[in-house]
């Protein structure tokens, strides 16, 4: 190992006056003061020369002093060295005493291992910085220290600390704190002088391109004139602009020596120098950035079912595939985006509309792979974003359809659809005429019997009347018998007459029951003297009853009103008919002497009743008590 120096036109290498090794470390301990003093650490110690014009001239220059294990630095030579603003210079030695202070006042060390919290933390600090307070931070592996006035606060984890040795800390121009980290990329400090300062980091997330560092000096972070921020990672150089948050990427390819980079330097022409394990690069800042050009984006590359398709050698913007069969549906899509500039680092957003409702993060990956699509159709787009966040003007895109199998498809459906409603309209039309058959059947049937049957009961009754009459000499029995003839063949004629009234298609309306009725109670009633009130729905001309369910309605309201006329020895009758959300209720409510409803007796009348409300699914309920009347209601479904 030897020390150069770089004249603009070739190195000049040499080894320090009395230096027989400069040691293992190679980076990190060669140090200019602000006085101009050189600090240079070997396996002998730590020299320390005056002020020279150029590095080279410590070939012969006499060292001020050499600070050895007698001066606390152990065996091994020193790992770092830093200058606080103070003209202090800081140590750290891989020995049981890794944090020194040299204080230029005294010219003598001062251990600080001892100081309080130090012991809680990994014993080899690996950076140092100062920030504009002249609070000086130390890095260890994982966790971050600030000195002040001799006492060390300590942030880790719990802090907002990202994990990994904190290999390089670096001031920029505005007094804002960076970190590298060797795990968690590049950390800004915000407010370094709060008590509670903030950790901001930037990853591969947010386009670093590594989030491991690479090398471990003090000058791994550096700055340019225009405040761009430099780190070296894992794979390259990457380049952050703090006003956008934009980073560009630089490798080998880009000029930038190879192997991995170790140190970083701004000299007082504003260039910037990285030391690489391979070479030495600059590079030439300040003039006028390019600007910055969408990139373009291809498609390199299609297989379908693990069956490549023909994609043009140059890529294609645009692909229209063929219907795809129902088993096809595993699609693999290669893309690759175009610049030509420096440092440019090309990311990719992709979404598939039909599956995917948003854009991919940005990636790296120039690949997606889609599994078990389902039928349906699909366009895949993809763009290009490059270090400045320029988006590609028209995304590329491959457009296909997954066809369903042949039962799931628009035509079968349709053909199904058709004949279910072919089917269904036959029903339709067989129920109709089913309808107009059975409306023609009840016609039938209530002629038939209103004009044979009725007539002829009819006919039985008045030939018995005649025969009574005529025939006084008879046996006093036949008398009898020929009046319960003609009693029983009105009875007879009037049941026909409800049976014909029922069947009758022509009376389904729900103004034809409160017709009748109404003609029943007025028989009734008025010839007994009760006077009584009807009172009937506006809407029954318009409502339409069942056949089963008038005739029971009806027939329950004919045997309370004969129970009324009968026994309740009233003066007035009180019925409603109403219609609530699809419900008949009927009630008839007398003035008569009524009765204790608990002691009712199971009469025929009222079982036949309540039987028949129970066949409409309906409920009859008698409310009475002696002395205040009777009150009949019923509540059925109207059907």
């Amino acid at each position: 190992t030897r020390l150069g120096r770089f004249d603009g036109q070739a190195f000049t290498w040499f080894m320090p006056n009395l230096v027989k090794d400069l040691g293992w470390v190679s980076e990190g301990v060669t140090l200019q003061t602000r006085s101009g003093e050189w600090w240079v650490g070997t396996r002998q110690g730590l020299y320390r020369f005056p002020p020279r014009e150029s590095l080279d001239q410590l070939r012969s220059a006499r060292p001020l002093a050499v600070y050895t294990s007698k001066d606390g630095l152990g065996l091994n030579p020193p790992f770092r060295l830093f200058e606080d603003s103070l003209g202090n210079v800081w140590v750290a030695v891989m020995s049981d005493k890794p944090l020194l202070l040299w204080n230029r006042a005294s010219a003598s060390f001062r251990d600080l291992s001892r100081s309080p919290g130090f012991a809680s933390l990994d014993r080899l600090p690996r950076s140092f910085g100062e920030d504009r307070g002249g609070n000086v931070w130390i890095g260890f592996n994982g966790e971050l220290v600030r000195y002040i006035d001799g006492t060390m606060t300590l942030f880790g984890a719990s802090e907002g600390l990202p994990p990994g040795a904190i290999t390089s800390i670096y001031v920029d121009h505005a007094g804002r704190l960076w970190l590298a980290s060797a795990r968690g990329g590049l950390i800004r400090v915000d407010n370094s002088e709060s008590t509670h300062p903030s950790f901001i980091g930037y990853t591969t997330a947010e386009g670093l391109s590594s989030n491991s560092t690479d090398g471990s000096p003090d000058t791994l972070i550096v700055e340019d004139l225009q405040g761009h921020i430099y780190m070296g990672t894992g794979r390259g150089l990457d380049r952050l602009d703090p006003e956008t948050g934009h980073f560009r990427h630089f490798t080998s390819a880009d000029g930038l020596a190879p192997g991995s980079l170790k140190a970083s330097f701004r000299d007082r022409n504003g260039e910037l120098w990285f030391g690489t394990t391979a070479g030495l690069s600059r590079l030439i800042t300040g003039g006028a950035d390019y600007h910055s050009v969408p990139p373009p984006i291809l498609v390199s590359g299609l297989q379908v079912a693990g069956t490549a398709r023909f994609v043009s050698p140059f890529g294609e913007s645009e692909i229209v595939l063929p219907d795809l069969a129902r088993d096809q549906n595993q699609i693999q899509i290669d893309f690759v985006g175009l610049s030509y500039a420096a440092g440019e680092l090309l990311r990719y957003q992709y979404k598939l509309e039909g599956a995917d409702p948003n854009w991919s993060a940005p990636t790296e990956q120039r690949t997606v792979n889609y599994a078990r699509l389902a039928p349906g159709p699909y366009k895949f787009l993809v763009r290009a974003v490059n270090s400045d966040g320029v988006i590609s003007y028209n995304p590329a895109t491959v457009v296909f359809r997954i066809l369903p199998p042949i039962w799931a498809r628009w035509w079968f459906i349709s053909l199904v659809a058709a004949g279910i409603t072919f089917l269904l309209y036959l029903l339709y039309r067989y129920r109709v005429a089913h309808l107009v058959e059975l409306e023609r059947m009840r016609t039938r049937i209530a002629s038939d019997l209103h004009d044979d049957i009725g007539a002829n009961l009819s006919l039985i009754a008045g030939l018995s009347d005649v025969l009574r009459q005529q025939d006084r000499s008879s046996d006093p029995q036949i008398r009898d018998r020929l009046s319960v003839i003609a009693a029983v063949s009105r009875r007879s004629v009037d049941a026909m007459s409800d049976i014909v009234w029922a069947v009758n298609p022509n009376r389904d309306h729900l103004s034809d029951l409160t017709q009748r009725m109404r003609r029943f109670a007025s028989e009734v009633f008025s010839a007994r003297g009760i006077r009584f009130h009807f009172d009937e729905p506006d809407s029954a001309r318009d409502t339409r009853i069942a056949a089963e369910v008038r005739r029971e309605v009806f027939l329950i309201f004919k045997e309370g009103a004969n129970n009324i006329a009968r026994h309740s020895c009233c003066t007035e009758v009180e019925i409603t008919l109403q219609i609530d959300r699809r419900m008949i209720v009927l009630k008839l409510s007398d003035n008569g002497k009524g009765f204790d409803a608990s002691k009712m007796g199971g009469g025929e009348g009222m079982f036949t009743m309540r039987k028949r409300a129970e066949k409409l699914g309906g409920k009859l309920t008698v409310i009475s008590s002696p002395g205040i009347g009777t009150t009949l209601i019923l509540n059925t479904v109207l059907k």
